[in-house]
C-alpha cells in the first residue's frame, strides 16, 4: 500500500484514478461475445462458458431438484444468519413504498404519479472465489418487493458446473425460481438479447468485474436499462487519531479481498494512524485464506496523509467511494460534508461489512466514481414512474390560453389546435 504524504491539491487528480483494464481491449472483447449470442443463442452461451469458466454444461438451467436440495447442504446457523438479514432488509426496503399523492396545480388541473413494477429484470450474481449470496438478498428483496413479475438469476458455476447452495437457497427463500448457471460477458448477452432458455429483461442488475461492468454497459446500447456501472470493490476510511488501527486495517482488507483489480484508500490527518494501520494491514494480511487477492489489491491502495479532517473530506468526495467509512471522533458531523459516496459507515463500530451482510441498507452500490451521479440500488431501482394527469372543462379554461400562446410561439400549431377544438366546442 502506497503511503503518501502531504500532496498538493493539483495532485489530488491523480491520487483518485482506480486501475483499469485497457478499455479498447475490454469493449473488442465484449463485442465479439454480444456479436456471437446475439444470433446464435444458447449454443454461444454455452460455448464461452467452455472457453471463459473452463466448464462443459449440457444445460443452462438449474433444476428444481437442485434448488430444494441446497437448504440440507448448509448449517441451521448459516440458514437463521440469512434468515436474520432477510428480515432486516426487507424492513428497510419496505419502509421505501410510495403512496400516490394527488396534486392539484391548477383549479382542475390534477396530476400524479403512478408506480408500475418493472416486469422482467434480471440478477447477476457474481459466483467464482466468491459466491456472493449476500447479493441475492439485496437484489432480490426489493425485486420482489416491487412486483416484478419475472425475476431471472445468472450466476457462474464451478468448474464441475454446480452453484454454490447458498445461492440457490438464498433464491428460493426470496421467491426467486428462474436460476441459470453461466457468468460473465455471456450471462448479460443472454438477459440483453434473451436465448432458446433465458429470457430477455428489461432491466440487469448486479456487480462483477470490468469485464460484467463493460457488458452491462453494451447492453443499454441494446435498449436494456442497468442499475448502474457497479464494477470491482473499494472502500474508503477516514481515520483520526481516535480510531483503532486494528479495525481500519481489517476494513481496508475486507475489501481487497474481493478482488485484484479492487481499491482501498486511507485518509487521515495523523501520520501514526497511517503507520499504524499499515503495520496491522502486514499482519492480518498473513492469516487470510484470500491472501494473494488481496496482496494484489492493497499494491493497487494507497494511504494518505492530508492537512485536516475537512481535506480527508474533500479528498473522499472527489474519489466519490463506493463504501465510506469515517472512524473519526463524533462522526456523523461529518455527513454533511459528504456529497459523494454510496453508502457511509459512522463510527469504529460500524464496520462495512454490517452493509453487505444485515444491517439492512442495499451493498449494491455504485463504483469507480459513479458515486457523483449514480446512487445505490433501492425499492426504486425495481420500479418506473407514470405521470398522470386528468384535466376537466375549468381546468382547460384556466390554463388553456397559456398552452395556446406555448404552442403558437413553438410554431406547433397541432398542439393548438388540440386545445382551441376544446376551448370552442359548446357541445361538452
Amino acid at each position: 500500500m502506497k503511503k503518501i504524504i502531504l500532496p498538493t491539491s493539483e495532485n489530488w487528480k491523480n491520487l483518485v484514478e482506480r486501475p483499469t483494464a485497457e478499455k479498447a481491449s475490454l469493449t473488442e472483447l465484449v463485442n465479439t461475445v454480444f456479436d456471437e449470442v446475439k444470433p446464435y443463442g444458447d449454443k454461444a452461451v454455452l460455448q464461452y462458458c467452455k472457453v471463459f469458466d473452463k466448464v462443459d454444461l449440457v444445460s443452462l438451467t438449474v433444476s428444481e431438484e437442485d434448488i430444494k436440495n441446497a437448504a440440507s447442504q448448509l448449517s441451521d446457523e448459516l440458514k437463521a444468519a440469512i434468515q436474520l438479514a432477510k428480515n432486516n432488509i426487507s424492513q428497510f426496503h419496505n419502509a421505501q413504498k410510495q403512496s400516490i399523492e394527488k396534486i392539484e396545480t391548477t383549479k382542475g388541473v390534477v396530476c400524479w404519479r403512478e408506480n408500475r413494477a418493472i416486469e422482467t429484470v434480471g440478477i447477476y450474481i457474481p459466483g467464482g472465489s466468491a459466491p456472493l449470496f449476500s447479493t441475492v438478498l439485496m437484489l432480490g428483496i426489493p425485486a420482489v418487493l416491487a412486483g416484478c413479475k419475472e425475476i431471472i438469476l445468472c450466476t457462474p458455476p464451478n468448474k464441475e458446473g454446480r452453484i454454490n447452495p447458498a445461492i440457490l437457497y438464498t433464491a428460493a427463500l426470496v421467491g426467486i425460481t428462474k436460476i441459470y448457471s453461466v457468468g460473465g460477458i455471456q450471462a448479460i448477452a443472454a438477459m440483453t438479447f434473451g436465448t432458446e432458455t433465458i429470457a430477455a429483461v428489461n432491466k440487469i442488475f448486479g456487480p462483477g468485474n470490468q469485464y460484467v461492468t463493460a457488458a452491462k454497459q453494451m447492453a443499454q446500447n441494446f435498449g436494456v436499462a442497468i442499475d448502474m456501472p457497479a464494477g470491482p470493490s473499494e472502500v474508503l476510511v477516514i481515520a483520526d487519531k481516535s480510531c483503532n488501527p486494528l479495525f481500519v486495517a481489517a476494513d481496508l482488507l475486507s475489501q481487497a479481498e474481493h478482488g485484484a483489480d479492487s481499491q482501498v484508500i486511507l485518509l487521515s490527518d495523523n501520520e501514526k494512524v497511517i503507520d499504524d494501520t499499515l503495520e496491522e494491514i502486514s499482519k492480518q494480511l498473513e492469516a487470510l485464506p484470500r491472501k494473494n487477492i488481496a496482496t494484489k489489491a492493497i499494491e493497487n491502495s494507497k494511504a494518505i496523509l492530508l492537512n485536516s479532517m475537512e481535506e480527508c473530506a474533500a479528498l473522499s468526495n472527489l474519489y466519490a467511494p463506493e463504501h465510506l467509512i469515517i472512524a473519526v471522533e463524533n462522526a456523523g458531523n461529518y455527513v454533511s460534508q459528504i456529497n459523494n459516496a454510496g453508502s457511509i459507515f459512522l463510527g469504529n463500530y460500524s464496520c462495512e461489512s454490517v452493509g453487505d451482510y444485515a444491517s439492512g441498507t442495499n451493498h449494491t452500490l455504485p463504483t469507480n466514481g459513479y458515486a457523483r451521479n449514480y446512487s445505490g440500488v433501492s425499492l426504486d431501482s425495481f420500479v418506473k414512474k407514470i405521470t398522470v394527469q386528468e384535466v376537466s372543462k375549468e381546468g382547460l379554461q384556466n390554463i388553456g390560453s397559456s398552452v395556446e400562446l406555448m404552442a403558437e410561439a413553438e410554431g406547433l400549431w397541432a398542439h393548438k389546435n388540440a386545445v382551441s377544438v376544446r376551448m370552442i366546442d359548446t357541445r361538452y
